[in-house]
């Protein structure tokens, strides 16, 4: 049996929605399993264990994490989501932590659902906190006036980036599919000053942080950590609690059993 809890460290909540989506995908043998925005490799290698005859084909539309994944030993290649199909004897879709940033990701899935072989087994995981601290902050300092020049075409997500789990098992059920949607509430126990500036900048604040010169990101971060300090204050001890909250979505295809 699957065991997540070999290859997860609890004390870095970063993997565990991977293990938490990738547990409920119930095929034994897979064929082909394809994992979509495989960032750095370290959670496809996790793939690669759990199904060692399967082909494993990985992608990132980032050369930074396609190279990194490459070095890690994965076979990964430079892919925008939106122009992957899948091949013939693909048995497992995994997206994680990356529809969020594709506005027509809905169409893309009804899309997978038609070109999957029968009985194929779809998994997605989004963030759903657009609606945190975290995020109307950032959005509320980036549309200030001194940034709103800089970063208008940044497009940073709103609440309606991603859908409800009910919303996405209806669209997917619609289509013929079994389905187990659901959405879980993760509590973070950051440490170090800046705490939870320093967890977005790997996600929140990436599109920032392109779109600026090195000393204009530093002056951001610079007016977003007290803002951020005071939404989350710091405990006695040093610690800061940060919840984020996540969506996720096994579906299969109809029209068969693997």
């Amino acid at each position: 049996m699957w065991d997540p809890g070999k290859y997860l460290d609890f004390a870095d909540l970063r993997g565990r929605p991977f293990f938490d989506l990738t547990a409920r995908i119930g095929i034994e043998r897979p064929r082909r399993v394809v994992d979509l925005g495989c960032g750095p490799g370290n959670l496809t290698l996790a793939l690669a264990r759990r199904w060692p005859e399967a082909q494993l084909e990985a992608s990132d539309n980032s050369p930074e994490m396609v190279e990194a994944a490459r070095k890690a030993g994965i076979a990964a290649e430079l892919i925008d989501v939106r122009e992957w199909t899948p091949k013939a004897d693909t048995d497992v879709v995994i997206s994680n932590a990356v529809l969020q940033w594709v506005p027509e990701h809905r169409q893309l899935l009804e899309r997978w659902v038609r070109e999957l072989p029968p009985g194929a087994w779809i998994a997605i995981q989004v963030p759903g906190n657009f609606d945190a601290p975290s995020h109307v902050l950032t959005r509320e300092l980036a549309a200030s006036a001194a940034w709103a020049e800089r970063l208008r075409e940044v497009g940073l997500r709103e609440d309606d980036a991603v859908d409800s789990p009910k919303q996405y098992a209806e669209r997917l059920a619609a289509l013929g599919c079994m389905v187990d949607a659901w959405e879980t509430s993760y509590v973070q126990r950051l440490s170090g000053d800046n705490a939870v500036l320093e967890w977005i900048t790997g996600t929140a604040l990436r599109p920032v942080k392109a779109a600026l010169d090195a000393a204009d990101w530093q002056r951001f971060r610079a007016e977003l950590a007290p803002m951020l300090d005071r939404a989350y204050p710091p405990r006695g001890d040093g610690t800061t609690w940060f919840e984020f909250r996540r969506i996720f979505v096994v579906a299969r295809t109809p029209g068969g059993e693997r």
